[in-house]
């Protein structure tokens, strides 16, 4: 499984990259204004900091504006990824900038039927939300397992980027379902080392090897 990172916090990116688990990035315009950054300005910083696909969202409603929106941000490096809402009129520009040879992340996917339509659409990732419909009382992973099934059952070759990531258990289960990416906030992913009795354990550890009175160094 991919791991992305949805932020852009240049440092806590940065952080992950040097251990190896940054596969690509995802952005928002709400984590860009978090950012308080310019768009372009931490977009190529991003590109430039990290190998794999880094998504950057339009934030035109109508196809042709987002097409022209989608062709500038492409141009700001060769790993852009341009991020479009699940809309007709997002569905529209996702067909025209595949076909241009753009990477596209269909975001905002809440239903499998939406997710079959940007496959066909040639999409190169689909996003569906896990911990929005969580928040709505409905299966989030339910609905990456149905995108699984249907995906395999026909062969595209888009891939299932599980978004809305809000714990450790949202990560295992996506991976045992066999979603091909998650993007999760730094957080969340650093949580993966923790575990209540590895704490327990080291310190045991630890306590023993201080009787010892002995130095490593």
């Amino acid at each position: 499984m991919k791991f992305f990172v949805d932020t852009a916090e240049i440092d806590a990116i940065a952080e992950l990259n040097d251990l190896g688990m940054v596969d690509g990035v995802t952005t928002n315009p709400s984590l860009i204004m978090k950012s308080g950054r310019d768009i372009l300005e931490v977009t190529k910083e991003i590109c430039d900091l990290v190998d794999g696909p880094v998504s950057a969202e339009v934030v035109a409603t109508e196809a042709d504006a987002m097409i022209a929106e989608g062709r500038k941000l492409a141009e700001i490096a060769p790993n852009i990824t341009v991020k479009v809402p699940l809309t007709w009129d997002g569905l529209k520009a996702c067909k025209v900038l595949s076909g241009e040879g753009k990477m596209v992340n269909v975001t905002l996917c809440f239903s499998a039927n939406q997710a079959l339509l940007a496959a066909k659409a040639g999409a190169t990732f689909i996003s569906p939300f896990i911990g929005r419909l969580d928040d709505i009382a409905l299966d989030g992973l339910e609905l990456i397992d149905d995108i699984r099934t249907i995906y395999d059952n026909y062969g595209f070759e888009t891939e299932i980027l599980a978004a809305s990531i809000r714990s450790a258990n949202h990560v295992q289960d996506c991976a045992r379902i066999g979603a091909d990416v998650i993007t999760a906030p730094p957080a969340v992913i650093k949580s993966l080392a923790s575990h209540p009795l590895t704490d327990k354990g080291l310190a045991a550890f630890l306590a023993d090897w201080e009787k010892t009175g002995q130095k490593i160094l």
